[in-house]
């Protein structure tokens, strides 16, 4: 476990703004092949349409601009991302019943709240932090959301030939997170065969009454 260091997350990131302004490559994903298979296995594991959606760590809204191609038509997406120029990108695509703003939510977790969300999703946000800082966030995270909290992420539990250094990245382990999200609910869902050699996991965790 390194330092608990806010802020510090975003540094990646702000590199890659440099490097590309507001074009793909700032999400810091390969390719949108693969941006789309995390996506997709979201919708898999759970029932979008109708939903309130926050999405933590929005970038430049794809996932809601994926959502829209596919037809599922949540209730509302919220995005939230702590650069403020994908933001206003973001802002500028006219994706419907789509709202974008700019917070840092490591540090400031109130924003997690915004549009009283059922469902709040992580995709690869996690992967530059370091554990403590990840676990505090999906605390925060699941305390806002209303039904279901999902995120993916890197797998250290992938085959070895798979184990390379993913700088600025880093791979977290998928039964830690596991243990986390089963200490707070029963209804937990692993996933990680959607890419070869179990490179990526999601875990998606449902409230129950």
């Amino acid at each position: 476990m390194t330092d608990h260091q806010p802020g510090k997350y975003l540094d990646p990131y702000r590199d890659a703004q440099d490097d590309f302004g507001n074009e793909f490559g700032v999400t810091l994903w390969a390719n949108t092949k693969s941006q789309e298979r995390r996506f997709k296995v979201f919708t898999q594991m759970c029932y979008l349409q109708g939903k309130r959606i926050l999405d933590a760590g929005c970038s430049r809204g794809d996932l809601a601009a994926y959502l829209g191609e596919r037809n599922i038509d949540y209730a509302s997406y919220v995005g939230v991302d702590g650069l403020a120029e994908v933001i206003a990108y973001a802002n500028q695509r006219g994706l419907p019943r789509a709202a974008f703003h700019a917070g840092d939510f490591v540090a400031d977790p109130s924003v997690l709240s915004i549009g009283n969300p059922q469902v709040i999703t992580f995709s690869g946000t996690l992967n530059t932090m370091d554990d403590r800082t990840a676990m505090d966030l999906l605390d925060a995270a699941w305390k806002a959301c209303s039904e279901t909290l999902m995120f993916n992420f890197l797998s250290s539990r992938c085959t070895k030939d798979r184990r390379e250094e993913l700088g600025p990245a880093r791979r977290l382990d998928p039964l830690k997170y596991l243990d986390w999200a089963m200490a707070r609910t029963p209804a937990v869902q692993l996933k990680q065969d959607y890419f070869k050699q179990g490179h990526d996991a999601t875990i998606k965790m449902c409230k129950v009454d």
